[in-house]
């Protein structure tokens, strides 16, 4: 099965106060260091993967440059990470290419070398298209940027464009979500992932919000309730304009969904490299169904040759992570596929949850299928957690 590649770049502009992603802002003197140690991991991908006891297909369909912000780097560096990945890997002619990008990083100057790289898709983090929203968690664009960047796009013919929203951000309203749809919907981008606000330790917007203080525009951050509003309101928008869901975050025309996110979702192989990648692979031995690994998670730690963290997936948590990866998907899973590839007897097991599921209106079963409702989708953390009594093995 042809193989997916994640590459980190974790450096930004300036850090978003909700981002709780290992990227930070970094002197550009760092950059050649990193950009040495990604394209020497790349050469020795085949050695990380027999090391860690996985099976590496070398048949690429899809390279994703995520972050942070790619398009930071210098164009020669992102010209070496492309070439290091096609000397040392096979990549298909129609692979999927894709840079994150964010908006006021894409000079005619970056656009010339993304077309040189090769790159057939950008995702664009645009978050929201109300500047005053921008503004307060640290964004450096306008939505008139925004709107630029997209023409330049496609006049340089890359039509193939991701546009990233957040629901929940300060000084959200009903009014304001419904411009940054409307300004979505009406730039024609094929692809839209909608994200809701994540509150965790991992940002400063989120410490901020625990605390119950105002920095960081803290005090205008809409409630649940209301970022749950937004997020149901793009379900509909969305929808309604052809840009179906296809996964609880991402929607899409057709034929334009992620191919390398769907590897994710539909446990297919992928290699991870840079600062806190992960990778998963088939395993090479009969007695574990595949392998996972990561990266160090700061810059430091990965520059000093931090250890890769292991872990082995047995066939337990394989049939686990089949569950609620799938169901991440709109098409949500097929009970008698399921059964067919952990067996029968195994699937049942999860019989009485699901039915738990469907009687609160979480799940809804068609036949063998089963799929998230709706209402599922805004509590889908409180679903997965049922089908996880994970036994992976940590080495």
């Amino acid at each position: 099965m042809p193989l997916g590649i994640y590459i980190s770049v974790p450096f930004c502009r300036t850090k978003c106060s909700y981002c709780n992603f290992a990227s930070e802002v970094f002197s550009r003197s760092v950059f050649k260091g990193y950009v040495d140690r990604v394209c020497a991991d790349i050469e020795s991908a085949t050695e990380t993967a027999v090391e860690m006891g996985g099976q590496m297909e070398r048949v690429v369909d899809s390279i994703y440059l995520g972050g942070g912000t790619p398009t930071v780097l210098e164009a020669a560096q992102l010209e070496r990470i492309f070439s290091a990945v096609r000397r040392w890997l096979e990549v298909a002619s129609d692979a999927e290419v894709t840079v994150e990008c964010a908006p006021g990083t894409l000079t005619p100057a970056v656009v010339e070398c993304l077309l040189r790289c090769g790159v057939s898709r950008v995702s664009l983090g645009v978050q929201s298209f109300v500047d005053q929203e921008s503004a307060a968690v640290g964004r450096l664009h306008t939505r008139s940027v925004v709107v630029e960047e997209i023409a330049r796009l496609r006049s340089a013919g890359i039509s193939n464009i991701n546009l990233d929203l957040i629901a929940g951000l300060p000084h959200q309203t009903a009014e304001s979500w419904a411009v940054s749809l409307a300004e979505t919907i009406a730039t024609d981008a094929p692809h839209v992932s909608v994200y809701m606000l994540e509150v965790d330790e991992d940002s400063r917007l989120g410490r901020e919000l625990l605390a119950g203080g105002t920095r960081y525009h803290a005090h205008f951050v809409p409630d649940e309730d209301a970022t749950a509003d937004f997020y149901l309101a793009a379900c509909e928008q969305l929808d309604a304009a052809g840009i179906a869901q296809y996964e609880i975050s991402n929607f899409a025309r057709p034929g334009f969904e992620s191919r390398h996110n769907l590897k994710y979702w539909t446990r297919q192989p992928y290699f991870g490299i840079g600062v806190d990648a992960h990778s998963m692979l088939a395993s090479a031995t009969a007695d574990v169904e595949a392998v996972r690994f990561a990266s160090a998670d700061s810059l430091d730690r990965y520059m000093a040759g931090g250890r890769l963290q292991r872990g082995v997936v047995t066939g337990r948590a394989a049939l686990e992570e089949s569950f609620f990866l799938g169901l991440r998907l709109t098409q949500g899973i097929s009970l008698r596929e399921m059964a067919t590839e952990f067996g029968e007897e195994t699937i049942g097991s999860f019989r009485s949850t699901i039915e738990e599921f469907v009687e609160c209106g979480l799940l809804e079963r068609r036949g063998n299928v089963v799929r998230l409702t709706g209402r599922g989708r805004l509590l889908s953390n409180d679903v997965f957690e049922k089908f996880i009594v994970a036994d992976e093995v940590v080495r």
